[in-house]
């Protein structure tokens, strides 16, 4: 089981506003918080948001070596719908507008945002048919 992920940011108070926004959402709670720092926690697993001292640049690229972009569930495909409705206003850019929902292919059900400071989050809708009282096979 993942323990932490820790992402170090240029701007502390965009990434409280962007991702603490998409992680409360999510259901994730706050966790920690110092001047330098803020973590959301859902069970065992917890997310760092990090302004530290040592970085040496002020926006991440996801083309680079390194994270491309951090996936998470999302309970149906309305919540989807309001989730991606609501993202501009704190600071989330949709990716691929013209291929959403189905940016992944055709089986999959999903968003692909952007914040300000270059981190994507993926928003995976989970697959309401299959996961259906009586469906599973």
């Amino acid at each position: 089981m993942l323990h932490h992920i820790e992402l170090w940011v240029p701007d502390l108070g965009r990434a409280v506003r962007s991702w603490g926004w998409l992680l409360e959402r999510l259901g994730y709670a706050p966790y920690q918080d110092w001047p330098d720092g803020r973590s959301w926690r859902l069970g065992e697993t917890y997310l760092v948001f990090e302004r530290s001292p040592a970085l040496v640049a002020d926006h991440h690229d996801r083309l680079r070596p390194g994270l491309n972009h951090l996936a998470f569930h999302v309970s149906s495909r309305a919540e989807l719908d309001t989730l991606v409705e609501e993202a501009p206003e704190y600071g989330w850019t949709l990716l691929f507008p013209e291929r959403h929902p189905h940016a992944g292919g055709p089986g999959q059900y999903a968003a692909y945002l952007e914040n300000t400071d270059g981190f994507e989050a993926e928003l995976v809708a989970r697959d309401e048919e299959r996961e259906a009282p009586g469906l599973s096979g």
